[in-house]
């Protein structure tokens, strides 16, 4: 799963930032496993799938608030 820029990020429904999210929190448990037993060989895909899984997080709290704002 490649880097999403932002403006891709914000194109997605609600729906699917959270499966997005769920995706993406399951592979840093699995990267973050294969690093605890010595089988990471991209050390550097930690760090991107924790980004863009703030990323996601930032977008879906945006639209809470909006959402909360305007009732």
């Amino acid at each position: 799963m490649a880097q999403s820029p932002i403006i891709e990020i914000r194109e997605l429904s609600s729906e699917e930032l959270q499966v997005r999210l769920r995706d993406l929190k399951q592979e840093g448990l699995n990267l973050r496993l294969q690093q605890a037993t010595g089988q990471l060989e991209n050390s550097a895909r930690l760090q991107l799938v924790r980004r863009e899984a703030a990323r996601v997080m930032t977008v879906l709290n945006e639209r809470r608030q909006s959402a909360a704002a305007s009732q």
